[in-house]
């Protein structure tokens, strides 16, 4: 049996702090000491998470009750949270507006199709006579933290753009991206 010695990669009290990630002592002072995050939305309300969702959400709610509301509504209308090509269909013959493809940034659901790969097929399907969106799950971090992420997405693109060889957003094409499957 050949040997080297311990390995290299044995844990010992020395090595322990940098394994976990985090700055010995001082990420471990501010863990101990920090007032805890809270979430005001929980906080008021005295049930578990699951029951605070199931009171906000009405599983009845339906495409009538979207008919209803584009009859009295004299504004656009925009359905988000849109993960199947037929219901972004349906919401097309009814007459709205926009669509938001979303699976919620995928905290909940996943499991469930990802909004990017169904965006060339809806796109195709509906449109032409309604506006299509992509939610990308940015819902926090207030106003520094979605510049943050204005930035962070400026540069992508940009840096993508660069490698794909085009100057303008007008430039590409659907040629430019390979649909992974899965």
């Amino acid at each position: 049996m050949l040997s080297c010695g311990p390995s290299p990669h044995a844990p010992t009290w020395s090595t322990w702090p940098s394994s976990t990630g985090h700055h010995w002592p001082g990420w471990w002072f501010d863990f101990l000491t920090t007032e805890p995050i809270r979430f005001p939305t929980f906080d008021a309300f005295d049930g578990t998470v699951a029951e605070l969702l199931d009171s906000m959400v009405d599983p009845t709610v339906d495409f009538d009750d979207l008919v209803w509301i584009k009859n009295r509504w004299p504004g656009k209308i925009v359905v988000k949270c849109l993960l199947t090509l037929d219901d972004t269909r349906r919401c097309g013959d009814l007459g709205v507006d926009g669509v938001r493809l979303s699976s919620h940034g995928g905290r909940q659901l996943d499991r469930a199709p990802v909004p990017f790969g169904l965006l060339p097929t809806v796109v195709r399907e509906v449109g032409a006579d309604t506006e299509v969106m992509i939610d990308t799950g940015i819902t926090s971090g207030g106003g520094a933290g979605v510049n943050r992420a204005n930035a962070i997405l400026s540069e992508e693109i940009v840096r993508a753009m660069k490698l794909l060889g085009v100057r303008s957003l007008s430039e590409l094409t659907p040629d430019h991206v390979t649909q992974l499957r899965r």
